[in-house]
């Protein structure tokens, strides 16, 4: 699927959205059972996998996630290194309520780096989730190397040009649509560095309307808003980008 746009972060399931087939989709993975989904449908979804660095806490709550999470999900990495086009959706998430204590910081960290290592071993690229540690997370990437896409990036502009120094990609889903908070980010972080996300079925337009690929259209109309060129320039070399971060997905 090398026309048209190209999702780099979405969740979503075969029964909700039988009918996209129009874009490639990167999908990260947060566990066992959703990466054999993404294995089943080849010719639909680009499959990436990881384990995110917040889990379900057995009830509503997430909890931070434990070096123990990692260890029994190790082997697939190696079982689908022929099909994973990434290692994600990986990261940190130091917001205070998910990770109120420093255990909680040093065992995501302890995750983090241990799937950049992974990621370096096999040559692919990581899908990086950063909330609330935008600093430390590229930092830490630096200091291991790789190539990465920091999906739904919110931090500081000078921060986000370390990662541009480095070689990083930045994905927004339609969520930046809601208010201009990002506008300055976004004016800042040169086009070459910019990728297309939808991060379905959540961060639309509406946080209470299920977001669907469909709204990747949005971010994209905003982009060129920003950056004051037309949309069919920012899908032309947002796809791109897409396809020299993620080469695999060109044959998915």
């Amino acid at each position: 699927m090398e026309n048209g746009f190209v999702d780099c972060h979405c969740h979503i399931s075969a029964h909700e959205f039988e009918e996209v087939n129009s874009m490639s989709l990167l999908l990260p993975a947060g566990g066992l059972g959703q990466t054999c989904f993404h294995l089943q449908y080849p010719d639909l979804v680009a499959p990436c996998f990881g384990i995110h660095p917040l889990q379900a806490g057995g009830g509503p709550q997430q909890r931070s996630v434990k070096p123990q999470d990692l260890d029994a999900a190790v082997p697939q990495f190696y079982n689908h290194r022929e099909r994973l086009v990434a290692v994600g959706e990986v990261g940190l998430d130091f917001t205070p309520w998910c990770a109120p204590a420093q255990q909680d910081r040093d065992d995501q960290m302890s995750v983090f780096i241990k799937q950049l290592s992974i990621a370096k071993e096999l040559d692919l690229p990581v899908n990086v989730h950063s909330r609330s540690a935008a600093a430390v997370t590229i930092e830490t990437m630096r200091g291991q190397g790789g190539r990465a896409l920091l999906h739904n990036f919110a931090g500081k502009p000078s921060v986000a040009l370390e990662g541009v120094k480095a070689g990083y990609l930045f994905s927004f889903p339609p969520a930046v649509c809601r208010s201009r908070q990002r506008d300055k980010l976004i004016k800042q972080i040169p086009l070459e560095h910019i990728c297309l996300e939808t991060d379905s079925p959540a961060l639309g337009i509406d946080k209470h309307v299920r977001n669907e690929p469909r709204n990747i259209v949005l971010p994209c109309r905003y982009i060129a808003d920003i950056k004051g060129v037309s949309s069919e320039t920012v899908q032309l070399v947002t796809a791109q980008n897409a396809y020299r971060l993620f080469p695999k997905a060109k044959t998915c």
